[in-house]
């Protein structure tokens, strides 16, 4: 039950959260570039909205008089789907930031739930309120409110694919595009990088933590653990940080504070991805078979990490408490056990069997949705219904009605008659 009453952080956790997006909400509102746009008088055919709890965001698209749409580049949640009216049963469906899969215990069950239930009372009590005071304050002459605005969504570009996640109900406006952002073509790789990797006999291991964990962030014993263990290997390492020197780096590690990450899990000679675990990473591993070594650190990076270890082609370990016989044994594991390559090679060619590619299908619906200026014949009737009426506690609670009050008139017949026959009885008795 400890992860029950963990729980409790979570509405603290929420807390911090909103006073992220409201910072980022108000840095993007108050950006000069946008405040002219904003004056500028100009229309536009779309507007494309990161769906990351930025509500006011979304009033961009009727202040110009363009049909909204949403972006995701994690998969959708439970917002999202209220948004549109979808459905996605709290049974086995994991909230995004959790670790857990679609094959979940009865605790597990317990726990997500719970966590949806605090979300969704925190969204209607703290945060939707929040941004409101926000949308009010800078679309104070709007043509829609924001609750308008936010049942007026015509579609949404989810970065994610059931190849990399788990089968889930989506409405025809929920379009899937996860790894639109990979070209398909691969650029040559900068000269020293390439000279790097192909001169490796024993292949070379990728390591990127992603843009948000900086090497400061790491820590002295696990930055120490994370060099110790790389000096100690024939293979080489790239290693992505934030800066232009690293003390003590071993031999064997090239460093930038950017490598053309794409370019190269392309290459054979690349035998491992080390990440933090994020989708878009995730879905580049995958996109070039690469088993991964996940060391996840906030939100969707746990659940993409157990995602690849339940789907056998990577591992993951607690980066907050690292020790250098586990690195070891992981990395010596996902090389010398050929399922993992051969796992995520097939996870690869499901997730490239397509009938046309991600980027393809996002400029598609775009287009279709502009043409059909919002396409409201994909709306949901479900956006209409309150919460009593989508989840029909009105009509069960008729349907127990009727039988309930069937039992309680046969029981008080059976009274009426019990009685008249025992009053019969004494009557007869006495005479």
């Amino acid at each position: 039950m400890m992860d029950l009453l963990n729980e409790t952080f979570h509405w603290q956790i929420l807390n911090a959260w909103d006073k992220i997006v409201i910072k980022f909400t108000e840095l993007i509102m108050e950006d000069e570039d946008v405040q002219k746009l904003l004056r500028s008088g100009e229309t536009f055919d779309l507007v494309l909205a990161e769906m990351e709890q930025m509500e006011p965001l979304y009033g961009l698209a009727q202040h110009f008089n363009a049909t909204l749409a949403g972006f995701l580049s994690f998969g959708t949640d439970h917002r999202v789907d209220e948004a549109f009216g979808n459905t996605s049963p709290i049974s086995y469906s994991p909230l995004v930031a959790s670790s857990r899969t679609d094959r979940m215990t009865f605790l597990e069950r317990l726990v997500n739930h719970y966590e949806y239930l605090v979300e969704k009372i925190h969204r209607h009590l703290i945060h939707l309120p929040a941004m409101q005071k926000m949308y009010d304050k800078y679309f104070s002459n709007a043509r829609q409110t924001m609750e308008e605005v936010l049942n007026s969504f015509a579609m949404v570009l989810i970065g994610q694919h059931f190849s990399l996640s788990h089968p889930r109900p989506y409405l025809p406006n929920m379009i899937e595009v996860g790894g639109l952002h990979i070209s398909h073509q691969p650029k040559p790789l900068p000269q020293d990088i390439k000279e790097f990797i192909e001169s490796s006999p024993d292949g070379v291991i990728y390591f990127s933590m992603g843009s948000n964990v900086k090497f400061a962030d790491l820590g002295n014993e696990t930055r120490e653990t994370l060099q110790k263990t790389f000096s100690k290997l024939n293979l080489r390492v790239l290693w992505k940080i934030d800066h232009d020197e690293m003390p003590g780096k071993p031999d064997n590690v090239m460093i930038r504070k950017w490598f053309p990450q794409a370019d190269i899990l392309s290459h054979p000679n690349v035998k491992i991805f080390i990440t933090h675990g994020g989708q878009l990473s995730t879905v580049e591993s995958v996109y070039f078979g690469k088993p991964i070594l996940g060391l996840p650190c906030y939100f969707d990076q746990y659940i993409n990490v157990l995602r690849a270890q339940k789907m056998g082609f990577g591992l993951g370990l607690d980066v907050n408490n690292l020790k250098q016989k586990d690195l070891e044994n992981a990395i010596q594991t996902l090389l010398s056990t050929p399922s993992f390559a051969k796992t995520a090679a097939e996870v690869s060619a499901r997730f490239h069997d397509q009938p046309q590619t991600p980027l393809d299908r996002a400029i598609s619906w775009t287009e279709y949705i502009i043409r059909h200026k919002g396409a409201s014949h994909l709306r949901s009737a479900s956006r209409d219904l309150n919460f009593i009426q989508f989840h029909s506690l009105d009509t069960l609670a008729v349907l127990f009605a009727i039988p309930l009050l069937l039992v309680v008139i046969l029981l008080k017949l059976c009274r009426k008659l019990v009685r008249k026959h025992c009053q019969k009885t004494k009557k007869l008795k006495t005479t």
